[in-house]
């Protein structure tokens, strides 16, 4: 469609507007035109407009539209404050969403949400590179279990049971052994676990970094620290267009988090057990008491972000190293966001031997892990890392209420598609 001359007396105008007024929704289209200064209200740009002078149609959307970005992008508080109204507004529910995510993303606010997401990926990248670590990529196919605890996805590889990687933990560690000086690994993480919850995906993209210990694995809690907090700070500084668009429909104020030129906040396991009152101080922590404790540390400090260490050792995995002087309790730490794990850490059990006791200690089988055993009998120095989950650092960084609108497309007990 292209417009004639000015002389024709508006008539072009006139074509081009019935053009496109039957032009179905969400088509994609180019045009041409001259950009000019302007006075416009109701649009993202309010001092200039497109003249428009030529328009071709690309790709036209085929109707009707599963649900429309009208409906799909007002917030929640627009929605009940119309139900009162003569004319409420439609709630595009989530699976519909999740069934059109392609459509989903288009809504700016969760279009925004994965460029945050992007972002929070370079950052970590960005930081740990800086510091020498190397990236790596370990095997997703594996022969045994990388967690020992959680479920996994297991397989047929040409007659060999072999499952899907829960972590890349095994690897990360023989890395050290490789003598690499500190690696990381942004990548896809399996667990076979039947959680139907808010907070809970069957696939996640892990954050992973390991490094040697000179002296105290608090070595490795002030590197996740550092790389965290100034992740954090970067986002609101780089990402405020996007993190814009988000708040506007999801509302939220960002996180309490100290600098990265702070000390981290540390807590150790016996004064969370005070603070809680918890009966049975040697029992893992449930989902809300871990809210219940990120309400008080947040009351205490005033952070939202914080490390719980000194896990009692027969709640972690079988590769965490015990305390030297108090073996029931362990060199762990979960780090805490806003109320909810994001991520487990330890220092790792580099003595072949001293490993061997725990997998028998805890019922993990040792033949499947022989070489990741072996890599530890040639000189290892002592390590420790983390393994951090990044669709739940963007929903509780975004206040999201669901971590489906954190990943690109969710993959959880039920739903295997798109």
């Amino acid at each position: 469609c292209k417009f004639k001359e000015k002389e024709d007396a508006g008539a072009s105008a006139t074509a081009i507007a019935k053009f496109c007024k039957a032009l179905p929704l969400e088509s994609v289209v180019d045009v041409c035109g001259v950009l000019v200064e302007a006075n416009v209200s109701s649009c993202t740009q309010t001092n200039v407009e497109l003249q428009l002078q030529r328009l071709y149609v690309v790709s036209k959307s085929v109707q009707p539209l599963p649900f429309l970005m009208a409906d799909a992008q007002r917030s929640e508080a627009e929605i009940e404050e119309s139900q009162s109204t003569d004319r409420p507004f439609v709630r595009v529910l989530p699976d519909l969403r999740l069934d059109n995510r392609w459509l989903d993303i288009r809504v700016p606010a969760n279009n925004a949400v994965l460029r945050v997401q992007a972002a929070v990926c370079r950052l970590f990248r960005d930081s740990l590179s800086q510091r020498g670590f190397v990236e790596i990529h370990t095997p997703k196919l594996i022969s045994g279990e990388s967690e020992g605890g959680a479920e996994v996805f297991r397989l047929d590889y040409f007659g060999t049971q072999a499952s899907l990687a829960q972590s890349p933990q095994l690897y990360k560690q023989m890395a050290i052994s490789a003598d690499l000086p500190g690696v990381f690994e942004i990548g896809p993480v399996f667990r076979a676990e039947n959680s139907n919850t808010n907070r809970h995906l069957c696939e996640f993209t892990g954050l992973d970094l390991e490094m040697p210990i000179g002296w105290h694995y608090n070595e490795v809690i002030q590197v996740i620290h550092e790389t965290l907090s100034s992740a954090f700070q970067k986002l609101e500084q780089e990402c405020a267009t996007e993190l814009s668009a988000v708040r506007k429909m999801y509302p939220s104020e960002a996180p309490k988090v100290p600098g990265p030129e702070e000390p981290p906040c540390v807590l150790h396991w016996e004064e969370a057990m005070q603070m809680l009152s918890k009966k049975d101080p040697m029992a893992d922590l449930s989902t809300e008491e871990e809210k219940q404790l990120g309400a008080l540390v947040k009351e205490k400090f005033g952070y939202d972000l914080f490390f719980l260490d000194r896990y009692p050792s027969a709640v972690r995995p079988f590769y965490t190293m015990p305390s030297s002087t108090r073996p029931e309790y362990s060199n762990s730490y979960d780090v805490i966001f806003c109320g909810q794990e994001i991520g487990s850490g330890a220092q790792r059990c580099h003595d072949p031997e001293l490993l061997e006791a725990r997998c028998a200690e805890l019922g993990v089988p040792t033949g499947p892990l022989q070489a990741y055993i072996e890599s530890f009998r040639h000189g290892v120095p002592p390590h420790g890392g983390v393994g951090l989950g990044l669709e739940r650092i963007v929903q509780l960084y975004l206040g999201l209420d669901n971590i489906r609108k954190a990943a690109m497309f969710t993959r959880d007990p039920a739903r295997l598609s798109p």
